[in-house]
């Protein structure tokens, strides 16, 4: 194959092979994430759909192109509330791939240095006034989620392992969708109807795979409504009770003790407690024992040693030429 290249000297985009020559990106997955990342940053923040629009990537296309991104860390989104309780979808396009934890914090960078958010005035933070809010319990599952807390959980006394358990794979949810971030006094509210899967056979990674699959296409308002409704409408049947071992097994039969048949009358009486349906004590059995080992060894001693094969053909009459031949055959 022949190549012809010019180097342009305006008006271009600097590509990376690892993008280019990508095995599991779509020809308009490359080019949706080359065309956005030589656009200027007055033309950037334009969601990602409206520039695939504009390249002609639309429908089915555009959908798969997006997820390849997304898979490959080189698309990440965030869906967030704003002040005035309008959902907020942000997206960050990276030239290279980034984990979940690299792209919020170049987001966080981001938003730091953001010239929109005001300066806090003179003087130190104060604290939380009381009052003038509704409760969490209140108001959580009705309207939208408060931002969580995310301290990690305290113990309590007094709580089984498997509401634990339980507790420790809510919090864990944030890490696989972040649609499902659960504060503590919210995964703590939950830990009850968790630890009932738990109880039921359900394993931890199981019991997550359950919560985070399957989530409705336009986005989960409240993630402690969603997550009760999901705990209380696919709990698993419990687990049938196990029969008493007592109730199921009899208790075993203790023989009586019985005179030994085999016994020297000159040794007195051998008492002993069969095992099965024996007559004879332990050492009978034993000493019987020996005693046909020693006859049988006496009568091989007393065999004379078998003669040669030619010894015998010979005292049987046959020739030797004949009985080679035979003896031939026979090996």
């Amino acid at each position: 194959m022949l190549r012809h290249a010019i180097a342009p000297s305006r008006r271009y985009t600097k590509a990376s092979h690892d993008v280019v020559r990508h095995a599991r990106l779509t020809s308009d997955a490359k080019i949706l994430l080359l065309a956005v990342q030589g656009l200027p940053d007055e033309q950037a923040a334009q969601p990602l759909s409206e520039h695939a629009r504009k390249l002609g990537i639309t429908g089915r296309a555009y959908q798969k192109s997006k997820e390849l991104l997304v898979a490959h860390g080189y698309v990440h989104e965030w869906r967030d509330q704003g002040e005035r309780g309008r959902w907020v979808t942000e997206q960050l396009l990276s030239n290279v791939p980034l984990t979940p934890e690299e792209a919020a914090v170049l987001r966080r960078g981001r938003v730091d240095a953001s010239p929109s958010v005001p300066k806090p005035t003179v003087g130190e933070p104060a604290g939380r006034v009381v009052g003038h809010q509704l409760p969490v319990d209140e108001e959580q599952e009705k309207n939208c989620p408060h931002p969580p807390s995310a301290a990690e959980p305290e113990p309590e006394a007094g709580r089984s392992p498997e509401v634990a358990e339980g507790e420790r794979v809510l919090l864990s949810l944030r890490h696989v969708r972040r649609e499902l971030y659960l504060g503590v006094k919210e995964a703590r509210g939950l830990a009850e109807l968790a630890a009932r899967w738990l109880l039921r056979g359900v394993s931890a990674g199981e019991l997550r795979s359950v919560l985070t699959s399957e989530l409705p296409g336009d986005g989960v308002r409240s993630a402690v409504g969603f997550l009760r409704f999901r705990l209380l409408h696919k709990m698993p049947p419990e687990l049938p009770v196990a029969a008493s071992p007592t109730l199921a097994a009899a208790p075993p039969r203790v023989p009586e003790l019985m005179t030994c048949t085999a016994a020297d009358p000159a040794e007195g009486v051998h008492v002993f407690r069969p095992v099965a349906d024996e007559t004879e004590c332990g050492p009978c059995r034993r000493q019987a024992a020996w005693g046909l080992w020693e006859r049988r060894r006496a009568l091989v001693e007393a065999e004379t040693d078998p003669l040669p094969w030619r010894e015998r053909f010979a005292k049987l009459g046959v020739p030797a030429a004949e009985g080679e031949a035979a003896a031939q055959r026979a090996w």
